[in-house]
């Protein structure tokens, strides 16, 4: 059988639509059976063609010139692919990562795929979303769905549900500077992640 293989990721954008506007950082690290094995963290030139909003720049803390001055998403996407095929072999339907992350199901892994797409050399491969599928589960881990049980109790009290907020509510320590960097970003998602799945672990033992 198989270990379990995750890939935790976060991604920073040029605005908030996947079929508008395009990445300019993706972060994560790769978890192969409980154990971390690899981290990654890519500056990426977004999209020629996308949008980019300034808010989401602000938000991000970058200046349009960075980002421009990032390596071409082409250069990140072969990167990227071939760290992915040291622990996944795409042409195993059987073996596939995880995708996990917070809020991922209805944000990130659009822009993922998306991106995964325009980084396809061929029409095969557009047709084919480039193989998204070949390397990762359709169904993924969103710890924002993941803690919602877990704090059931006491999401009234919370102001909002946001990264930062679940993680000081579940005793996590937050540095608020850093937060809206994708690799920082991981680590909070990561450690929600522990928390939530190790409670889980315990009611079924």
């Amino acid at each position: 059988m198989n270990s379990p293989k995750l890939l935790f990721f976060d991604l920073e954008t040029t605005g908030t639509n996947f079929w508008q506007h395009g990445i300019h950082q993706i972060s994560g690290c790769i978890e192969v059976d409980g154990e971390v094995k690899e981290y990654f963290d890519f500056k990426v030139r977004p999209n020629p063609s996308a949008k980019i909003d300034q808010t989401a720049l602000d938000v991000g803390n970058v200046t349009l010139e960075q980002i421009q001055a990032y390596t071409p998403m082409e250069e990140v996407f072969k990167t990227l692919s071939a760290m992915l095929s040291r622990y996944v072999d795409k042409f195993d339907k059987k073996d596939k990562f995880y995708l996990v992350g917070f809020n991922n199901a209805s944000f990130d892994n659009q822009f993922l795929r998306a991106w995964f797409v325009q980084n396809a050399t061929s029409e095969k491969e557009r047709a084919y979303g480039n193989y998204f599928g070949s390397w990762f589960w359709a169904n993924c881990l969103d710890v924002y769905v993941l803690a919602t049980p877990y704090l059931f109790n006491v999401r009234s009290q919370m102001v909002d549900f946001k990264l930062k907020t679940v993680a000081k509510c579940l005793g996590v320590l937050v540095d608020e500077s850093k937060l809206h960097d994708a690799e920082y970003d991981i680590e909070l998602t990561r450690s929600i992640y522990q928390i939530v799945t190790s409670a889980h672990k315990e009611l079924l033992t």
